[in-house]
């Protein structure tokens, strides 16, 4: 019950993003999620998109590095508390969370997690009663 991340690799500078965000466009693949995280020298753009192996063709054929991760997408009301009552039942089974990225659609909230042990992680929520997707 995973679905898969893309993991874009991006030299620091002006319109890296873009250019990312211009070929998906082009090729009619629609980004549902993405989180950008950055160092001194280059940037990670993880995205979750409509047509995965696409949109890694594509990025490929344009010289970008790209990666596929397996991830975690789960959906929690959005009101305060949901998220840390889903964290505590991860932490008390000593599950790290590699990094995590949410957005919220109106009553909803979706989160992505990439946890240590993906396996454990997804056996755990289950038992939580935590809805899990496996497909956008």
């Amino acid at each position: 019950m995973t679905i898969k991340q893309l993991s874009i690799f991006l030299e620091n500078k002006t319109g890296r993003i873009n250019e990312v965000t211009k070929i998906l466009g082009q090729h009619g693949i629609n980004m549902h999620a993405f989180s950008m995280a950055e160092t001194t020298d280059f940037g990670i753009l993880r995205l979750i998109v409509s047509e995965v192996d696409k949109a890694v063709e594509v990025l490929r054929e344009a010289n970008f590095a790209v990666m596929l991760t397996d991830v975690v997408w789960i959906t929690c009301p959005n009101v305060a508390g949901s998220l840390s009552h889903i964290l505590d039942h991860l932490a008390e089974q000593h599950i790290f969370i590699e990094y995590m990225y949410a957005f919220a659609e109106g009553d909803q909230a979706n989160v992505i997690i990439r946890p240590n042990d993906i396996d454990h992680c997804i056996q755990v929520l289950k038992e939580c009663d935590c809805n899990i997707h496996n497909r956008i």
